[in-house]
């Protein structure tokens, strides 16, 4: 499922891929998307993986020990890079990576550098989805029973996407949802432009959340919707030691995505 011809991938869609942050939870002075897996830096899990999905238009926006991170990388793969200079949050990691888009590109998909178990074939899914229902904006979801430190997602009273809110905002009723977001999304370019330039920093972290683009979305009545991943395990992001050991076992269980 590699190769499906959802589109003309090479020349219309790109990858963003977010990779700037320092990952404090790691207790390490060294970037959280180079800490190894089965001896492999994480990041390169994720670039290989974007890489198989829709060849050459990936984009790595790299921060925290941005050198290392792009020798790391380019070792072994062909991206461009964006530098975010100030870690100011997921949108804006977003707006940094925007000017090394290709003219060309009408789809953009947006991933974290730390979710090393996501596969091409979801990838592949989330595109199709999205374009077979011509969506602006399309989010990859899992239900979890233990949602804690997630982005809870939120329906209006006719199950349309409402928004996303982030643990540090959402309320105790909130809290209790356990609809989360994967931070995978699959988003129309000229949305993304559009969305982006309305966000703020109007929240607990003092952030501006690539999140909020949904809520924008949905005022501005854009489609919008979520594709329910019943893989929850590619999903997980790497956030401290602890999860970097369950999924390096999960690897180990598996077959190790990288050579």
């Amino acid at each position: 499922m590699e190769n499906v011809p959802i589109m003309d991938v090479e020349k219309k869609c790109s990858v963003i891929i977010l990779a700037a942050g320092l990952g404090t939870r790691m207790k390490s002075d060294k970037a959280k998307v180079l800490h190894e897996i089965m001896g492999v830096p994480m990041v390169l899990y994720v670039v290989e993986t974007a890489k198989k999905a829709i060849g050459g238009n990936v984009i790595l926006v790299v921060g925290h020990q941005a050198e290392k991170v792009q020798e790391v990388v380019s070792a072994k793969l062909q991206v461009s890079y964006a530098l975010q200079e100030k870690q100011l949050g997921t949108g804006h990691a977003a707006l940094c990576a925007l000017p090394f888009l290709p003219d060309e590109t009408e789809q953009v998909v947006i991933l974290c550098g730390d979710v090393p178990l996501l596969t091409c074939e979801t990838i592949c899914r989330l595109l199709s989805d999205h374009s077979s229902k011509d969506r602006d904006l399309t989010l990859l979801a899992v239900n979890v029973e233990n949602p804690t430190g997630y982005g809870r997602i939120l329906f209006d009273k006719d199950r349309n996407l409402l928004k996303i809110v982030e643990e540090a905002d959402a309320t105790a009723e909130e809290k209790k949802i356990k609809t989360i977001n994967s931070g995978i999304y699959c988003i129309k370019k000229q949305f993304l432009y559009d969305s982006l330039k309305k966000i703020n920093m109007n929240n607990a972290q003092g952030e501006l959340y690539l999140t909020d683009i949904i809520e924008i979305g949905y005022r501005m009545r854009r489609a919008l919707g979520v594709m329910i991943s019943a893989n929850v395990d590619e999903t997980i992001g790497v956030n401290s030691r602890e999860d970097l050991l369950h999924v390096e076992k999960i690897l180990r269980l598996g077959s190790p995505k990288l050579s």
